[in-house]
């Protein structure tokens, strides 16, 4: 079963911890869950939708050459957007979302090749996903993997 983020934020209270999130391909949907819970702002320290790939590099610290050589759609770049949001809000946690939702493949990617990822002190974990359905149930199903990966952070449960 897939945790909601009204559970995912009461354990993140419990434990005295916050999060902060960058997306891509979600499009602001993680944040828009967190802040969908009364109360919220007692672990939820704010996003960064970087929808452009220049913004992960400018606003999240994303490196440039790893940009241009690999993309947006990367494992590495989506730990480093986590990394990066994370330093930036000054949060416990950074989750971050890339990845290709559809209607087309992206730079040779197909559709439903996602990438989530965590960074805490300890360092960064990536899922890499295969996703199917349309382009809203891939944006949903990567939110999803989002509150999963950090749940099972949270539990002491291996990630990635």
């Amino acid at each position: 079963m897939t945790p909601d983020a009204q559970a995912v934020l009461s354990a993140l209270v419990s434990a005295g911890a916050t999060v902060a999130v960058a997306e891509s391909l979600t499009g602001g949907l993680l944040a828009a869950e967190f802040v969908a819970v009364p109360g919220a702002s007692k672990a939820f320290r704010g996003s960064v939708t970087a929808y452009a790939t220049e913004l992960k590099g400018s606003v999240l610290g994303v490196d440039a050459d790893l940009l241009a050589a690999r993309g947006a759609v990367d494992p590495d770049v989506a730990a480093q957007m986590a990394a990066g949001v994370r330093t930036l809000m000054g949060a416990d946690f950074g989750l971050a979302t890339t990845g290709v939702a559809g209607p087309e493949p992206q730079d040779g990617h197909p559709v439903g090749t996602v990438y989530v990822a965590i960074s805490r002190t300890c360092g960064e974990s990536v899922s890499s996903l295969r996703l199917s359905g349309d382009r809203a149930t891939i944006r949903r199903k990567a939110v999803a993997a989002a509150l999963d990966l950090l749940t099972r952070a949270l539990q002491g449960n291996p990630v990635g």
